[in-house]
Parts: C-alpha cells; sequence; structure tokens
C-alpha cells in the first residue's frame, strides 16, 4: 500500500458510530413526511438513547428537544445530520466540539455534482472529522441499519429488525437504495446483522464498513455491493482483516466494463481492464466473487452457515428426474464432483427407490415419496452420512402445507452429520410452504436456483483449500542481477515502445526463453543469417514505429531457401514503406522458426490503481477474439501461475490436442512468474508487457516476439 493511502478504519474506531448507544437527531422535525421525521419514526423500537437537536421546538411529540448538540447532557455517538448542505460544515463543526462519535450526513450537492466548490466542502468535511476523530458517513447518504439494536438510522422504512441469529450476514452497500433492497432479505427468513451504505464516502467508506464488519461479533459473513474506489488497495486490505478473521466475504461488482482499455497498446492492455483488475484484487485477498445480485445474498447466508467442509463430494437427492439432471448438469458446468455411493448406501437407496426411479447419485427417489415419506429422509441421510460427501442437495419441486415439515427434518439429518444442506426452491412458488422454515435454519441453504447453488459450493470449495494451503508464499525465480540488467537496458531504448529485440534482450535477463535472431540491413545478410540459424527461418521488419506487425504485413514465416528468403526480404520492406511511410526501420530479423506448438500469449500491465498485473491465455492473433485469459496480480507463485492455465476455457489445448504432445505446464508456470516478477519490479519504468507468442511444444517453450512499453 502506498504512503499516501491511509489504512482501513478498525472496529474500535467505527463502533460509536456503527453500533451506538445514543443517537441524536440534529435537525428534528415534527412535519409529517420530512427526512426527520421518517428517520424519528425509523428510531421508534432503538434499544440505545435518542436525542432530538433543533432549537426551534422545545418538544416533538413526547420527547425534550435540545437547542444544540452541545446541550445534550452526553456525549453522542452517533447524529444523524437533517440539514441544508450550507449548514452541514457548522453543524459538523458543533458536533466534533461536542466529542461525538460519529455523524451520518443526508445532504446532497457535495463532491457527486462535480463542481470544485463542491468538492472542496466536501474535502472541508472530510478534513474536520479527521481532525477530531469523528468518523462521517456521508454526505449524500441514505443511511444505515444496526439490526441488534434495532438503530434505523435512515429515512428510508426500515424492514423488521429482529435480533441477529448466528448465522447472521452483514450487508454493505455502496448503493444505498440496492443496500436497502437487499435488506428486504429478512422478509423471507434471512438474519441480518447490519447494513452499512456509504454515500460519498468522504471519509468511512466501503472497505472501513468491511473491515468493522471483520470483527463484528453479531455477523458471520459479509456481502457486498461494490461500484469502485480510488484507492482500491484499502479494499484489499479490509478483506485480508475478514479473511483472517475467517469470515466470508461475498462481493458483487457493479460497473464491468472495459474502462480503461481502449488506449491499451497491447493484447494485455485490452484484456487487463478494469474490472478484471479488480477480481484478480479480490481473489487474491480471499473475496468470493459472485457473478449476479441475485447470488449475492443467497451465497453469503450459505457460507455464514456451512462449517469447513469435509470432503468436496456432493450428494443430490429430488423427487424429480428432471431436477436430478438439471443437477448434474450444474455440479459439471462448475466443477463439482458428484461421486457415487457405496454398496452399502446403493443398498439402502435400491429397498426405498421404486426400479423407475435412480438409486445413485444424482438420487431421484420419486414421487413414490408421496406414499413413503420417509424414503426421502432414509435416503438423505444415508448419503450425508458418507465420508465423501461434505453436502447434500435437496430439490424442493413442488410446495404444498407438506412441504413446511421438511425443512426441519433435513436440518435434523444436516445437524447429525455436521454437514449442510442446500434447498434448492426450484418451485416458481418463491416464499411458497417451507421457505422461510429453511432460510432460517441454520443447517440449511436456501437457493432459488441450481446453479447459484453448485456455484456456491465450488466457492465454499475453494475458499477452504485456500486456507487449508495456509500462507502464501512467494519465492523468487530470477536472478537477483535481472531487475538491475532490465532497467538499464529499458533505459538505454530511445523510444518509448521497444522493440521486438530490445524486449526479448530484456526477458532474457529474466531468463525467459528466447529465440535466437540476427538484425540484418539487406537481402546477402539475411540470407546468411537464415544458413548460419539454419532453415527454415522467420523474417520481420524491426521497426519502433511497427508494433504490431502483423496488421502491417511485416512478417514471413516458413521461409525454406535463399530464393524464399530474398523474396520476403523485398516483401517485407516494400509492405513497412506501404503502411507507415516515414516509418524508421532497422532493418529485418531472421530468426529459426520454432517447433510446432501451441500459442500461448503471457503479457503484463501496471495498473494505475491496482499495481502490476499478469496475464496468460492462449496466444496468437486470436487472442482478443477468443478473449480467453486469466489475470492476477503480480508478482505470483508457481502454483498460481500453473492455476491460470488450469482455468482457461481452452486448457484442452495445452492437454495434447488431436495427438499433439501436452504442454508442459510446469515451464508455463515458470515462465509466468519470471514475467510478473519483471512487471512487478519493473512497475516505475514498464506500462505494458506483451509476449505473444509463446510456442510451446512439449518440453519446449520459446518466447518468439514481444512488446515493451515504457511508463
Amino acid at each position: 500500500m502506498s504512503a499516501s493511502t491511509r489504512a482501513v478504519y478498525r472496529h474500535g474506531e467505527m463502533g460509536r458510530l456503527f453500533d451506538p448507544a445514543s443517537i441524536a437527531v440534529i435537525g428534528a422535525s415534527p412535519r409529517a413526511g420530512s427526512f426527520a421525521d421518517r428517520t424519528i419514526s425509523a428510531l421508534s423500537n432503538y434499544t440505545g438513547r435518542l436525542y432530538l437537536v433543533n432549537s426551534r421546538y422545545e418538544k416533538i411529540g413526547e420527547r425534550a428537544c435540545f437547542p444544540s448538540i452541545g446541550a445534550v447532557p452526553e456525549k453522542v455517538d452517533c447524529c444523524i445530520v437533517v440539514a441544508a448542505k450550507d449548514a452541514i460544515e457548522e453543524i459538523a463543526t458543533d458536533c466534533a466540539r461536542a466529542g461525538v462519535g460519529g455523524i451520518m450526513v443526508y445532504a446532497s450537492g457535495f463532491a457527486e455534482t462535480g463542481r470544485d466548490a463542491d468538492i472542496a466542502a466536501q474535502q472541508r468535511l472530510a478534513a474536520l472529522g479527521r481532525e477530531a476523530g469523528m468518523r462521517i458517513v456521508g454526505p449524500n447518504c441514505i443511511g444505515m441499519l444496526n439490526f441488534a439494536t434495532k438503530a434505523g438510522v435512515t429515512f428510508m422504512i426500515p424492514p423488521p429488525m429482529d435480533k441477529p441469529l448466528g448465522h447472521a450476514v452483514g450487508l454493505v452497500s455502496q448503493s444505498g437504495a440496492l443496500g436497502f433492497s437487499l435488506a428486504q432479505s429478512v422478509m423471507r427468513g434471512v438474519s441480518v446483522s447490519h447494513l452499512l451504505t456509504t454515500g460519498n464516502s468522504s471519509d468511512v467508506d466501503v472497505a472501513d464498513c468491511v473491515s468493522f464488519l471483520a470483527d463484528d461479533p453479531s455477523c458471520r459473513a459479509i456481502a457486498c455491493v461494490f461500484e469502485g474506489m480510488p484507492e482500491p488497495l484499502r479494499f484489499i486490505q479490509a478483506a485480508e482483516v475478514a479473511d483472517r478473521a475467517n469470515k466470508p466475504l461475498v462481493v458483487f461488482k457493479l460497473g464491468t466494463g472495459a474502462a480503461g482499455a481502449a488506449a491499451a497498446m497491447s493484447h494485455t492492455g485490452s484484456l487487463a481492464g478494469e474490472t478484471a483488475a479488480y477480481l484478480a484484487a479480490f481473489e487474491r485477498a480471499g473475496a468470493i466473487v459472485v457473478q449476479d445480485f441475485e447470488a449475492l445474498v443467497e451465497t453469503a447466508a450459505f457460507m455464514a452457515k456451512a462449517p469447513a467442509p469435509k470432503a468436496r463430494g456432493v450428494a443430490v437427492v429430488a423427487v424429480s428426474g428432471g431436477a436430478a439432471i438439471m443437477s448434474a448438469d450444474k455440479a459439471e458446468a462448475h466443477g463439482v464432483p458428484l461421486p457415487q455411493p457405496t454398496p452399502p448406501v446403493q443398498a439402502i437407496l435400491e429397498s426405498r427407490i421404486p426400479d423407475f426411479g435412480s438409486a445413485r447419485n444424482p438420487c431421484d427417489v420419486t414421487a413414490q415419496v408421496a406414499n413413503d415419506p420417509e424414503s426421502l429422509t432414509a435416503c438423505a441421510s444415508a448419503m450425508l452420512g458418507e465420508q465423501h460427501y461434505g453436502a447434500l442437495i435437496y430439490a424442493q419441486i413442488y410446495s404444498t402445507e407438506l412441504s413446511a415439515k421438511r425443512p426441519g427434518e433435513l436440518a435434523a439429518i444436516a445437524a447429525q452429520h455436521d454437514k449442510p444442506i442446500c434447498v434448492v426452491w426450484t418451485t416458481e412458488w418463491l416464499e411458497g410452504f417451507g421457505s422461510k422454515e429453511a432460510e432460517q435454519n441454520p443447517h440449511i441453504g436456501l437457493f432459488r436456483s441450481m446453479d447459484r447453488c453448485f456455484a456456491a459450493l465450488a466457492h465454499w470449495h475453494d475458499r477452504e483449500a485456500r486456507r487449508a494451503a495456509g500462507p502464501r508464499l512467494v519465492d523468487r525465480l530470477s536472478r537477483p542481477e535481472a531487475a538491475a540488467e532490465a532497467a538499464a537496458l529499458i533505459a538505454a531504448s530511445q523510444d518509448r515502445t521497444l522493440t521486438e529485440r530490445e524486449a526479448k534482450a530484456v526477458l532474457a535477463a529474466y531468463g525467459v526463453p528466447v529465440v535466437p535472431e540476427r538484425l540484418t540491413g539487406s537481402e546477402d545478410a539475411a540470407v546468411a543469417a537464415a544458413e548460419a540459424l539454419g532453415f527454415p527461418v522467420a523474417m520481420k521488419v524491426e521497426s519502433p514505429d511497427l508494433p504490431h506487425k502483423t496488421e502491417a504485413g511485416v512478417i514471413r514465416l516458413r521461409l525454406k531457401d535463399a530464393d524464399e528468403v530474398r523474396e520476403a526480404y523485398r516483401a517485407v520492406m516494400a509492405n513497412a514503406v506501404r503502411h507507415a511511410p516515414g516509418a524508421r526501420i532497422n532493418g529485418v530479423l531472421v530468426q529459426p522458426m520454432a517447433k510446432p506448438g501451441v500459442e500461448v500469449m503471457v503479457g503484463g500491465r501496471v495498473d494505475p490503481l491496482m499495481g502490476p498485473l499478469i496475464v496468460a491465455g492462449l496466444g496468437g492473433v486470436l487472442v482478443e477474439l477468443m478473449r480467453d485469459s486469466a489475470l492476477a496480480l503480480a508478482p505470483v507463485t508457481k502454483g498460481e501461475a500453473r492455476a491460470m492455465f488450469e482455468g482457461l476455457r481452452g486448457r484442452a489445448a495445452l492437454e495434447g490436442f488431436r495427438g499433439a504432445p501436452a504442454a508442459d505446464l510446469d515451464l508455463l508456470a515458470e515462465i509466468v512468474v519470471r514475467l510478473s516478477e519483471f512487471v512487478a519490479d519493473q512497475r516505475g519504468r514498464v506500462a505494458e508487457l506483451d509476449v505473444n507468442p509463446i510456442i510451446v511444444a512439449g518440453r519446449d517453450a520459446v518466447a518468439v516476439d514481444a512488446l515493451i512499453v515504457k511508463a
């Protein structure tokens, strides 16, 4: 984290704000429907001490009204400021003098307008709070909810604020409206500890809110709606705080366009956009990223209930063959294994399931369960008792009054084996009989999508595997001298974009295997170089003004003899002049052709917010079209580099597709590690790196082209 970036606030620094024993409404008003009136109403069940402040009134309803915050007979923990923008700074100053713990500001018209004067007003407000040690939420904030104390610090109508259960979820949202929509999940049985929204984040921001919940005992998991922030590494710090507390953090990111990629000069730049960088950072910090807003609370609620998995295998029990097939499809899509039962359990299944059912995994007990109600629980118990099953899925197909009993029956089985049961609510009666009972039960995860259920199970398994692996250890592969040597070579280049030859010399310093080559300035010299290197050869024009040679038509491959070399020399030189008249041409590179193999792309970029990034994927001219790549923060470990390739959709190409030798993934991973070390070392000197392609043929790999763009 850079020196200019403050550390996240911790729980003790925000306790008075988010868990207040006393609250004051400054600007209290009896006017029906006003923000102040609605705030007082939202606090009607608050268990702490509530004060009203407004010099215009002696009483509002049955409550005394104080003329100023200084007149309140205690140092108030949290003040809700219900006033116009122009009065906020003076009120905040009074609060600071009175020793207030924190304030929440509804007023808008600050930095969100983009006007210099409004931005300056927000900066003054934040500075005032920091100087006084008074935390500020907002301005332009909807508010927050503390379910334990029934503190509805908001002008919204809060949902029922029941005491959090042991599996409660803490909600954080940069979007206030979306945050309050998530809080209404309590209406269907989800237990919530807090809803924290941030408004303009002049002081307390989304990272601070995550940090607060990470250390708060009233929630077991955190669900976060994330948009973005100017110092995102602080959010990563907060995620690490949550991970150390073993508190699952589930994130849904808004705004997933390719912002920032349009001006990129390389394939890497276009692939490593803002969203990809955020997601890589979330993963490194141990956060769980969901792709859909609808998955956020479901996943967090499951993670709050589920113990550590005892096995990766999952058992499925359904009363529908179609649901069983659906489960198998989604299990395969998310890489969740569905192993078969052992012979003793198979015998139990066969004894309870009709011939037209399926006494295997997935298990279809059929509609005959209506005549033998205990068959389902008998099969579920037998399967969940197997050592190779860590969880069980039950597909709830249709809701009737009898369905209300099912969650309790399944929960007893889950508790017996200390393994979670997931109920997939496939009926379109979303809140039918049994849904709320399932949601409220600490042993059952409720999902309204088979796909989201298996995605959550995959996250559950991956999180446990990562935590079991222990602390992340990075062992450097490159020579200690590599950084200084490469820096000197970069500085020696006269142009912002290094030539291919210069770039490969830089990478060779890091131990990256590169193809040998000779720079030639005539047909005769090209022929002599080809004969010395050995046919067949490749030829490329070297020019700092032609970074993308394929598009310029200045590459020729598989040249078999001197005549072809001479003809190719004339053609590429002519194309260079035609494509970029006036381009500086250093000559023509002659290289031996690499062995046929799979083309891989590895690149790097220094993101202005996230720092050095590394990208890996299948390469060649289709890299951007296929967009099949993986991205991580640099530097990476060898295991992380290998996982980048193992996660590609097209990984079959690396596994010996159609009789080709399988690529040596360990060798590829080593190259990625070395390139990631280069990007991390040279973060102040390099903006982008593109090594495309690296040709991999079994145990051989060589970089045949490279692009480096200076910062």
